[in-house]
Order: structure tokens, then C-alpha cells, then sequence
């Protein structure tokens, strides 16, 4: 296999790291709201994401010198460019993944 290839399948596999991208696709957020959407993270598992995503070039942290601080992530080109890549696998997932039904029988 490809070495590129298969780095970027170590990164992109690495738990949380999709779902951050895909979550950041829209525009830029704020670490809360970030986390808000990912509602099982923990807030190190993804500090310690964003930290990393950062480092591969995929997503910048801009600081405001505001009062108080606001820090916003968003992704960079390279990051956006995964966006067709997300696509595909929504378009597969609608027609393949089945929503699992939380069914219980009904209290009569």
C-alpha cells in the first residue's frame, strides 16, 4: 500500500478525528460547541484531536484578542478537501446504514 495512503487512513481512523472534521465542515466553531456536537467526547480526547489535526495541517486555531478570548477552529484548504470524500460516504451510508429503532414495547 501506498505509504501517503496509508497515513492518511492512521489519521483519518484515529477515533473522533472524522466526526471533527466532518463536524467543522460547515464553518468555523468554538471548542464548546464543538463538543456539544460530539456529545461523547471527552474534552481532553478532543483538545488532544484538535492539537493533532492542527499539527497534520487540517484545521487552524484562530485566537481573537478579545475580551474574554475567543479561539475558533475551522478547517483549512487541505482539510475542506476531504469534503467530496464526506459526501460519498453520507450518499453510502443513506442507502446502505440503517438507523438501529430503540423499540420497546409499549406500557399498556
Amino acid at each position: 500500500m501506498c505509504t501517503s495512503v496509508e497515513k492518511a487512513m492512521e489519521l483519518l481512523s484515529k477515533r473522533w478525528t472524522a466526526l471533527i472534521v466532518f463536524t467543522l465542515l460547515p464553518g468555523p466553531m468554538r471548542f464548546v460547541n464543538i463538543e456539544n456536537s460530539l456529545p461523547n467526547i471527552s474534552g481532553k480526547v478532543l483538545s488532544d484531536r484538535l492539537r493533532e489535526l492542527e499539527a497534520e495541517g487540517l484545521i487552524i486555531r484562530t485566537v481573537y484578542p478579545e475580551v474574554p478570548v475567543r479561539i475558533e477552529y475551522s478547517l483549512t484548504d487541505k482539510g475542506r478537501d476531504l469534503s467530496p470524500l464526506y459526501k460519498s460516504i453520507g450518499d453510502w451510508a443513506e442507502r446502505w446504514i440503517k438507523p438501529e429503532m430503540d423499540i420497546h414495547p409499549s406500557a399498556e
